[in-house]
Order: C-alpha cells, then sequence, then structure tokens
C-alpha cells in the first residue's frame, strides 16, 4: 500500500455524532453536579478526562475510516510486479508431482 486515500468527512461527522454527544453530556453532568463555589475544581477533571476520551475515540476513528477507505479500493488481482493468482495456479498446474520429494532431497545431502 503505497499510499492512503482520504476518508469521507460527512461520513466521519455522521459517525462521531453519538460520541460527540455522550462527550458533551459528561461535561454538562461533571458541571451540574459540582459543587456551588467550586465549580471548576469540582468539575475540571471529569471535563477534561471526557474531552481527552472523545479526542481518543475521533482520532482512532478517522485513522480507521482512512484505512478502510483505502483497502476498499484495493484489488487483489491488481498487483505490482507479480502474476496474478489464476496465472500462478496455471503455472503450478504446469509443475510436475514430486511425491518423492523429500526422498530426493535428503539424497542431495547425502542422506538416506
Amino acid at each position: 500500500m503505497d499510499r492512503l486515500l482520504t476518508m469521507d468527512k460527512e461520513q466521519f461527522i455522521a459517525a462521531m455524532q453519538a460520541e460527540f454527544r455522550k462527550a458533551l453530556s459528561e461535561v454538562a453532568d461533571a458541571v451540574n453536579n459540582a459543587p456551588t463555589g467550586n465549580v471548576i475544581c469540582g468539575s475540571e477533571m471529569a471535563v477534561r478526562e471526557a474531552m481527552v476520551e472523545l479526542q481518543r475515540r475521533a482520532f482512532e476513528k478517522a485513522v480507521q475510516m482512512r484505512i478502510d477507505s483505502t483497502e476498499s479500493s484495493f484489488s487483489p488481482s491488481d498487483r505490482r510486479g507479480g502474476q496474478a493468482q489464476g496465472e500462478l495456479g496455471a503455472v503450478a498446474a504446469q509443475q510436475p508431482e514430486h511425491r518423492d520429494a523429500p526422498a530426493a532431497l535428503a539424497q542431495r545431502r547425502g542422506r538416506k
């Protein structure tokens, strides 16, 4: 694989909407549950954790979608520098069978 193709931005946004809503819900819960007079200190870590997790999931999803986009365009029969699967099968079919290959190999090495 020489180069990754781009992903569809709109599909990514659509796929992440539920994750985004979940993270924002966690932020709202953290701020609402913080004690009065201590809202920042009482919610800062929970908000940070929710946003870091959203960042991780978004980055993971974006990279996976880009890989998937590339793999879906890959054709196994479009190999560079090699023979196609059908050609390899035809070459193998033309080869004589070597039922005694282990014995022949042992004789070459001086064993019997």
